[in-house]
């Protein structure tokens, strides 16, 4: 599935000697999800930590959340993976004949984090002097052991999942020095320069339409997408908002660009809105209807008149770079009780 952003690949016309992804430029994608949780299950589970006070060792994975995948743009590999892992461990002290137990937990792990800002938690179901010091043990070099092993787990996941993602342009028939890149802020799609396209024959639309709910009230959501502050902290980058009617909105770099139609603060938001990469002069009609319930606020998003082919990608980039983006870092995926 191409990205959001990527235009329709027919646009483009750089010939290759097996037709395929024309100069890397198509959105490729592999899901590393299922293969993640077997590489934790092995390069976690039997982990020792040993120092000349005590012995401990990882002995379960209880809960292993989230996802990972690799995607590659524009030959430049990009690297997405959240995970909560929670782990049992137990150990005992040197020539001690106590059995300690307890519970390591890593709620961040993302590429958003070094792997020294990475949390590691650590918790008791013993009590106890032992286990005061066993804690302290693994919370100190089991840390420090967890943290090289979710280390192993990124560079595996590189070296696993680059292949195959670069291909041969159609001056080489061998791959070129991969680029690879974690950090999703630097490489966000919306940042690829993208040209107007003016099309040739008529073609065909769709529409859209999805239904989010946010942990933050109907006010905050609205301010979110008409406060200019707001917007550069969930996309991440510049913009140019002006939010009344007949203003105008850039985004992304000016990728995503339009103005405001209706404005009904707290209600109701409505768009001319469009892709840069779109057939020149199309826009698409955007309406946010906002909608405060007693626990959360439901938005619902209709979107008429999106160039069929571009459907599948404007739903995901909302997905993406709106919705996901606004739970993760303006915290409307916490609860707000």
């Amino acid at each position: 599935m191409a990205k959001w952003g990527e235009g329709d690949p027919r646009w483009l016309v750089e010939e290759r000697p097996d037709a395929k992804n024309v100069n890397n430029w198509h959105w490729t994608e592999k899901n590393a999800s299922h293969w993640s949780k077997e590489k934790f299950n092995e390069i976690l589970i039997g982990t020792k930590v040993e120092t000349d006070v005590g012995k401990c060792k990882i002995t379960e994975i209880t809960k292993c959340e989230g996802d990972a995948v690799v995607n590659n743009r524009k030959a430049k590999l990009i690297f997405f993976y959240e995970w909560v892992i929670e782990m049992k461990w137990e150990g005992s002290l040197i020539n001690g004949d106590v059995t300690v137990k307890g519970t390591m937990d890593i709620p961040n792990l993302s590429e958003e984090h070094d792997m020294k800002d990475v949390d590691i938690n650590v918790l008791l179901e013993t009590s106890g002097p032992e286990a005061d010091i066993l804690k302290d043990l693994m919370r100190t070099t089991g840390g420090e052991v967890i943290r090289q092993r979710l280390g192993q787990y990124v560079t595996t996941l590189k070296e696993e999942f680059s292949k195959g993602l670069i291909l041969p342009t159609k001056d080489s028939t061998q791959p070129g020095d991969l680029k690879c890149s974690n950090n999703t802020k630097k490489e966000n799609a919306f940042n690829a320069p993208t040209k107007e396209t003016t099309p040739k024959h008529k073609f065909e639309v769709g529409e859209i339409n999805t239904t989010e709910t946010f942990k933050c009230t109907s006010e905050e959501f609205y301010r979110a997408m008409t406060v200019k502050e707001l917007v550069q902290a969930f996309t991440q980058g510049n913009c140019v908002l002006e939010a009344e009617e007949g203003g105008k909105f850039e985004l992304f770099d000016g990728n995503v660009h339009g103005h405001f139609v209706k404005l009904v603060p707290s209600k109701t938001i409505q768009q001319k809105w469009r892709f840069k990469s779109w057939p020149s002069g199309h826009f698409s009609d955007v309406t946010i209807d906002i909608e405060q319930k007693q626990d959360c606020t439901e938005v619902k998003v209709t979107q008429l008149g999106v160039p069929k082919s571009e459907v599948e990608n404007t739903f995901s980039g909302w997905k993406r770079f709106y919705w996901d983006s606004m739970k993760r870092i303006l915290g409307f995926g916490v609860s707000l009780f």
